[in-house]
């Protein structure tokens, strides 16, 4: 049964509830309520994320030449102030940032998070590790449920949603899954169900389009399958195939990969940002 209310909210409150509306995930100003009333009511003790953000950003330059990938901007904010909005909105509020060593344009602009309503912590590469070797260097201080996320990747996920699957689903790694058009240029994915049985990186023939969409929830076990120095995500992803550790959750959203010059222009076009 549904039930017609009426509510009085702030002229400020109600912008940032018109900013949600996307038409695709939230259709009107009665659904961005619904959404974040279910949203209240199932909190989560995930509160904790990990943005790999550390890349020299090769693939864009010589736009990286001048700015750090973290900081190019889409619809008038860098595209790592995105990533924190979002999970800011779930109420997601200790991040760590996974940076080398040549940071400091990021750290002038983030601080330590306190202007956006966040903590922030910088993990400082002192060497290439990889897109997720950083996460050796601070296993043992993670002991509850986290989230890693890449910092190329503008997604709009419910992370909510997700935590309840991967809870469900019992496994030690669950990966955001996203349909697109051209899986060549991604990780794709094999399924069985929910779990992922194999992984395949860059196909130039697949019969999936299923790819990952770098954001991840992990619980700390996972950790001791990193490897110290230079490590890649794909390799963690097959130990944890193999381990038959791994679910995939699907996402209907849209996926921007705004390492390349062709995906940062697709961003810029069509990025619709859903929090402020």
């Amino acid at each position: 049964m549904i039930k017609r209310v009426t509510i009085t909210v702030k002229q400020d409150l109600l912008r940032k509830l018109d900013r949600m509306i996307d038409r695709q995930h939230v259709k009107n100003r009665s659904h961005a309520v619904e959404q974040l009333i279910i949203r209240g009511l199932s909190k989560t003790d995930l509160d904790t994320a990990i943005i790999m953000a550390g890349g020299d950003g090769a693939r864009l330059r010589p736009i990286t030449y001048e700015i750090p990938k973290p900081l190019i901007p889409v619809k008038g904010r860098p595209v790592l102030e995105h990533q924190l909005n979002m999970l800011k909105n779930y109420d997601i509020r200790n991040v760590t940032l996974a940076v080398g060593e040549n940071y400091e344009k990021i750290k002038e602009y983030f601080g330590n998070g306190n202007k956006f309503g966040i903590n922030i912590e910088y993990l400082v590469e002192q060497r290439s590790m990889g897109n997720v070797g950083a996460l050796s260097l601070i296993k043992n201080k993670i002991k509850n449920t986290f989230i890693v996320l890449n910092v190329d990747a503008l997604i709009n996920p419910d992370i909510s949603e997700m935590y309840t699957f991967h809870k469900k689903e019992g496994r030690l790694a669950t990966v955001l899954l996203a349909q697109v058009d051209d899986p060549s240029d991604y990780g794709v994915a094999k399924m069985r169900g929910s779990q992922i049985i194999d992984f395949e990186d860059r196909p130039s023939r697949t019969e999936s389009n299923l790819v990952d969409a770098s954001f991840y929830i992990f619980e700390p076990e996972v950790l001791k399958f990193m490897k110290k120095g230079k490590m890649m995500m794909k390799d963690l992803l097959k130990i944890l195939v193999q381990e038959n550790q791994l679910s995939g959750f699907l996402y209907d959203g849209f996926l921007f990969d705004v390492a390349t010059h062709e995906g940062y222009e697709r961003a810029i076009k069509n990025w619709k940002p859903a929090f402020a």
